[in-house]
C-alpha cells in the first residue's frame, strides 16, 4: 500500500454514480442514484428530475427540517441509515451561510450533504523529531471502531461553528482545557468525496495543531476513546503506510502535519502524491 492508496480511499466518489441533490438555485448533496429512486417515493418532500434530485418542501429552518425528518424516519424504519441521538448537522448552500434545514447526522451520507468537522494534531517535539498524541476509538463507536484516531476530532453540529466545537470536543475527547485549547493554531481545511455502504461522504475537516506541554497526558470522559498513546511520528507513517489501523480521514490530517512540518520531504518517491492529492477543490 502508499500514502496516495489512503488518499484514492477517501475520494472514491463517482460522479457517475450520483445527481446533485437542489435546494432552490443550491446544490446541497450528493445523491446516489439508488438512493434517489428511494427518496423519490415520498413526492411530497422530494422530487427526479431527470438527472437531478429537489427539494420540494418550503418554510422555514424548522418547516424543511421537520419535512425531512419524516423520511429519515421512513429510512430508519426500512434500516437505511442509523438514527444518531438526536444529533443533527446544518445543511447549507456554503459554510457561513445561513443553515436551509437540519439533518440526522446518520443520514448525511444518504443525501451526500457537506459535513463539516474539526480534527486536532496534538504534538510534541524534541531532540528525536516529532511524536504525536494518538487516540483509540472505543469499540461501540457506529464509524470506525477501534481504529486509531487524532487526539480530537468531531464533527461541527447544528448550531455550532469551529471554534465552539473545537473547545467541546477537546475537553469531552482528551481533557483539554480552555486554556491549553485556546493555543491551538489552525492551519488549514482538508476535503474529500467518499462513497460509502450508505452513499456519499462530502466532509470538510478544520485542522489545528496544538503544541501539548511534556507533562500533559489526555484523559477522555464522553467514552468515545478507550485510550491514548504518544507515537513517533516516523511510526505513525509507517502504520498508515503499511497498515489499515488508523480511521480513513485520520490519515489525511496525519500525512498533512508531515507535509507541513517538513518530516515527508521533496525527496520522498511519494511526496508529489500527498502534497497534490490532499487538496480536493469545492465546487
Amino acid at each position: 500500500m502508499s500514502f496516495a492508496d489512503r488518499i484514492r480511499h477517501c475520494n472514491s466518489y463517482d460522479p457517475a454514480r450520483a445527481m446533485p441533490l437542489m435546494a432552490g438555485a443550491h446544490r446541497v448533496g450528493w445523491l446516489r442514484r439508488d438512493n434517489a429512486a428511494i427518496v423519490g417515493r415520498h413526492r411530497d418532500v422530494f422530487a427526479i428530475d431527470g438527472n437531478c434530485a429537489r427539494l420540494l418542501a418550503e418554510g422555514d429552518c424548522d418547516c424543511v427540517s421537520a419535512a425531512v425528518d419524516q423520511v429519515v424516519e421512513a429510512l430508519v424504519a426500512e434500516r437505511r441509515v442509523p438514527k444518531w441521538r438526536n444529533e443533527t448537522f446544518d445543511v447549507m448552500p456554503r459554510w457561513g451561510q445561513q443553515p436551509l434545514f437540519r439533518l440526522d447526522r446518520g443520514a448525511v451520507p444518504f443525501f451526500g450533504v457537506r459535513a463539516y468537522g474539526i480534527h486536532v494534531n496534538g504534538y510534541r517535539r524534541d531532540a528525536g523529531g516529532y511524536s504525536l498524541w494518538i487516540g483509540k476509538r472505543a469499540s461501540n463507536k457506529q464509524v470506525a471502531p477501534g481504529k486509531l484516531d487524532n487526539i480530537v476530532a468531531g464533527g461541527i453540529g447544528n448550531g455550532h461553528n469551529a471554534a465552539a466545537t473545537l473547545a467541546k470536543e477537546a475537553e469531552e475527547e482528551a481533557g483539554i482545557g480552555g486554556g491549553l485549547i485556546e493555543r491551538a493554531v489552525p492551519t488549514g481545511a482538508l476535503t474529500y468525496c467518499m462513497e460509502t455502504k450508505t452513499g456519499i461522504r462530502d466532509d470538510v475537516m478544520f485542522v489545528y495543531d496544538l503544541d501539548v506541554p511534556a507533562d500533559f497526558q489526555p484523559a477522555n470522559s464522553d467514552g468515545e476513546i478507550s485510550g491514548f498513546e504518544l507515537m513517533p511520528l516516523g511510526d505513525i507513517l509507517e502504520r498508515i503506510r503499511t497498515t489499515t489501523d488508523f480511521k480513513f480521514n485520520v490519515n489525511l490530517v496525519i500525512l498533512d502535519f508531515a507535509v507541513r512540518h517538513g518530516v515527508l520531504r521533496p525527496d520522498d518517491a511519494e511526496y508529489l502524491a500527498v502534497a497534490n492529492g490532499l487538496h480536493r477543490p469545492l465546487d
